[in-house]
Order: C-alpha cells, then structure tokens, then sequence
C-alpha cells in the first residue's frame, strides 16, 4: 500500500467518526476527529483512560492552530517559531480559549494540548483531514507508551477502525513530546521536558 493509499484510507474512516492507529512525529497514536464528540469518547475508552484527563491535538500548520484557540499569545508564536528553525524535540503546547473542538476534548480550564507536526505522514493525514486530530499516545493507560507499531496492545488493535501501514515495520526508539503550558498572561510552565 502507498503512503497516499494510506491517508486517504484515514481520512475516510475520520471523516465517518472513527478512530485511527498511526504513526506521529514521536511515539503510535490513536487518533480521531478532534470536533467529534462520539469519536473522543471511544479514545478515552479504548485507552480506558478518565476523559478528565486532557488529550493531545495534532495540526499541520499555524493557520490550522489558530482555528482551535481563542487568541494565540506572542510568546506561543515564538516558540513555534523557534521549533521550526531547528532540528528540537516535538513540543506539545497548552494553551487557554479552546474552541471549534468537541467539549470532552477541553480542559476543565478552557485550555487545549496542541502541537504543530513536522512529521511527513502525519502533517500530510493532519493536512488531507483538514481538522485537527486527536494524538494520544496508543496505549493503555498507566501503560508505556508504544514507540513502535510492534509495541502496540493488542487490545487496542483490535479496538480501532483502522489501522495506518506507514512506519509499522520501523524499529526505533521515540519518545512523548515536550509539553508546555503558556498562558494568556505570558507565564510560561515546563509540564514535561
């Protein structure tokens, strides 16, 4: 199967409310459409995870960033900026004012996890879908993240509507991204390095 086969499968299973398997710019993820209620609430059981707990979003690019959040502050600007002038860790950004995104998906606090993907398969699934995409890690919860397809419960298989072909053969080691909170105010908090 091609890589263009691949997310055009995705995005059809997306678009009908599923849920995804597929590879990120760090570890698997289970993915969905982020403004689709139903389909949020099969991620938080299919992880078997308490859906008070905050799930991260996938875009593809500034301008998709800025549907999702109310005001985009300065210091949010010159961190992505920062992250796109070099080769840095994947960096998951917090962020208060979400909008235009299934209410299970927000904090209790009015923020959202958002980062901006570099990765090919991903920013191009991201992209095709033209919505942001639920990214979290595909495992059960409590459970170690799955770096690699090989790592994935099968459980969690089986759970999903489709199951991306890209990278399942890759064999090596990727890790959770940076998450930062920023707030409106500017205060900036490290949340995981």
């Amino acid at each position: 199967m091609t890589r263009e086969e691949d997310i055009r499968k995705a995005v059809e299973v997306l678009r009908r409310g599923g849920v995804i398997l597929y590879p990120t710019d760090t570890v698997w993820g289970i993915g969905c459409d982020a403004t689709n209620p139903e389909a949020v609430r099969r991620v938080y059981d299919i992880k078997q995870r308490d859906d008070s707990k905050a799930l991260i979003c996938l875009v593809d690019s500034d301008a998709r960033l800025q549907r999702y959040v109310r005001q985009v502050p300065d210091v949010a600007w010159q961190l992505i900026d920062s992250l796109k002038d070099s080769d840095a860790k994947p960096t998951t950004i917090i962020l208060d004012g979400a909008v235009n995104l299934a209410p299970n998906l927000i904090a209790e606090d009015g923020s959202i996890a958002l980062r901006i993907t570099n990765e090919p398969f991903s920013r191009e699934l991201c992209y095709r879908f033209q919505k942001a995409l639920v990214s979290t890690s595909a495992n059960i919860s409590g459970q170690p993240a799955a770096q690699n397809y090989c790592d994935i419960d099968p459980r969690i298989v089986e759970a999903v509507d489709y199951v991306c072909w890209t990278r399942r053969q890759e064999h090596k080691p990727h890790t959770p991204s940076s998450i930062i909170r920023l707030r409106q105010d500017g205060e900036v908090t490290i949340i995981r390095k």
